[in-house]
């Protein structure tokens, strides 16, 4: 069995297969990291499905995965904040789709939404702008973690017995002699069992396979990421009233104690599309002053970071997910920014449909327990827990003066089950360098941290 594409949908199908003692899985991703895509540059927000398309697979499975991540996260550490959301109505038009937003949630069997008039908005949100004439509430949204998430889903994976294959590009697939046969450019793999999760590749590994279900036509979004001040001013995620190219520019707090704004929806064409993940001045400028037209406060905030991710959008309303039985072959495509929500019920719907085109898993086995580091911004730091220190001093020496980030920590991630190799995949395991410098002052010494590690420190 193998899963092409290591991002938050890869790597949980990995973790459900790895449930399996019988089944031997490789996953193989063409980056260097898990969850190096798409997965690591999205809102962050794990959602309740309430404006998805009623009756969708989508529907259902962002459902379904929003209850399982959440006891997920509790189990395995992963930082969540349930915040919940106001989709805020700045105009007469966007008051009056309120109601039939929380009929369109009702639908989706979210019976929770409350509709908020002016004064109960703003007593929720004092720091809203004078233009908002009231919300929908979806107290069930939350914000999670999305870097530990898929790093959770892999680790667990690996100490099931999963073989993780990085830096491995599929370049062409084959069939022959009851097999598929995976020319990469670390040498030819072998699997009887496919299972296609390769975000916004996915298409093209659908053609190697003699299949035009769908096309991939990446959306960029940017988004700013504001000083942890600017987390003051934010209660709740503040969604914008959803339009065809998407949920719009929403402002939310995250769980690292940050504020986001974004993020654009840009279409791209070309042949460099997929890579293109550049930020544009025009693009920034224009997420500042609709952040400000939202919480004007947002306006004079610092901003700590910018990035842009690229979603898998094929034109199509909901998910291209298809088993093709003769082949022993299931395609994940067109998995947009709800894959982080819908992981865990994707990767059971995943299993659902492999056992239906013949694959006999054998009798399920418990997964290893996993305990990931707190990331989150209510989190004690190792930095300041006495025992840790007293038992070992370099959980007291700090390497990342911004977000409190020691030697032991960064020690733990380089000796993990799922190490990094450059900074930027140590940041997303420690926060190291995710701070208010970036990196000025600690870079040299992460890097050079990477280097006696053995990883890339550029």
């Amino acid at each position: 069995m193998t899963v092409v594409g290591a991002g938050v949908v890869g790597a949980a199908v990995a973790r459900e297969l790895a449930r399996y003692p019988a089944l031997r899985t490789a996953l193989v991703d063409a980056r260097d990291d898990v969850g190096d895509g798409t997965s690591k540059a999205n809102t962050a927000i794990l959602h309740t499905g309430f404006d998805a398309v009623p009756g969708s697979l989508e529907s259902r499975l962002v459902r379904d995965g929003s209850r399982l991540l959440g006891a997920y996260a509790a189990d395995c550490g992963i930082p969540l904040e349930r915040v919940g959301a106001l989709l805020v109505a700045l105009d007469a038009r966007q008051l009056a789709a309120l109601p039939e937003l929380a009929a369109k949630a009702r639908r989706n069997g979210y019976d929770d939404t409350v509709l908020l008039d002016a004064d109960a908005l703003r007593a929720r949100e004092p720091h809203l702008g004078p233009g908002a004439l009231g919300a929908l509430a979806v107290p069930g949204e939350s914000v999670v973690c999305p870097w530990s998430t898929t790093l959770a889903y892999a680790t667990q994976a690996v100490r099931a017995g999963t073989d993780l294959h990085l830096n491995c590009r599929v370049d062409r697939a084959t069939g022959a002699a009851g097999h598929h046969v995976l020319t990469t450019d670390r040498g030819t793999l072998r699997t009887r069992w496919l299972v296609n999760a390769a975000g916004l590749r996915a298409d093209e590994l659908d053609l190697l396979l003699g299949h035009r279900d769908f096309t991939v036509r990446p959306r960029r979004g940017q988004l700013l990421v504001l000083d942890t001040p600017a987390r003051d001013l934010v209660r709740h995620i503040l969604l914008p009233v959803p339009t065809t190219l998407g949920k719009g520019v929403l402002v939310t707090p995250t769980v690292h104690g940050n504020v986001l704004v974004g993020p654009t929806a840009e279409d791209l064409e070309g042949p460099d599309a997929k890579d293109d993940t550049a930020t544009t001045a025009e693009g920034l400028a224009g997420l500042r002053a609709q952040g400000a037209r939202i919480v004007p406060a947002l306006l004079g905030a610092e901003v700590t970071a910018v990035y842009a991710g690229l979603r898998a959008a094929t034109g199509h309303e909901d998910y291209r997910v298809r088993a093709h039985p003769a082949q022993r072959y299931v395609t994940l495509g067109g998995i947009r920014s709800t894959g982080l929500s819908a992981s865990l019920a994707l990767a059971a719907h995943t299993l659902d449909l492999l056992t239906g085109a013949g694959l006999d898993p054998g009798p399920p086995a418990a997964l290893p327990p996993i305990r990931m580091p707190d990331l989150g911004r209510a989190a004690e730091h190792p930095c300041v827990r006495a025992d840790l220190i007293a038992r070992d001093p370099a959980y007291g020496t700090l390497v990342c003066h911004c977000e409190r980030v020691s030697l032991g920590e960064i020690r733990d991630a380089l000796d993990s089950t799922v190490p990094p190799v450059t900074p930027d995949g140590l940041r997303r395991r420690t926060r190291a360098r995710g701070g208010r410098c970036q990196g000025s002052h600690c870079g040299a010494a992460v890097r050079d941290l990477l280097r006696r590690a053995g990883g890339t420190p550029t």
